[in-house]
């Protein structure tokens, strides 16, 4: 499952799972409007996966893409997909 959501009952929080299958690539990185569009790097795992777990505030949606070995990439479980004049595609949404 490449995006999880599991709500913390202690704050208005939801701890998110970013998933994306990459076998053959060697470097997967998050950005987005929780991250100030700054790639962060995802942690490869021996399947594949590229995986990294934020905590985001709920009540919001947040655009944002992966930047597989250079090349940017949607994410094909997202909650929306956004028009983005700038980079003239799509953006990912995930709402929480």
């Amino acid at each position: 499952m490449p995006i999880s959501k599991q709500y913390l009952k202690s704050k208005p929080e939801c701890k998110i799972t970013f998933n994306l299958p990459a076998k053959e690539a060697d470097q997967v990185e998050l950005v987005g409007e929780f991250n100030d569009w700054k790639p962060a790097k995802l942690k490869k795992y021996k399947n594949g996966n590229f995986k990294t777990q934020l905590n985001l505030p709920v009540d919001k949606a947040y655009e944002f893409r992966y930047l597989v070995d250079g090349q940017w990439q949607n994410d094909p479980a997202a909650d929306a997909y956004k028009w983005n004049d700038f980079a003239g595609d799509d953006n990912s949404v995930v709402s929480v």
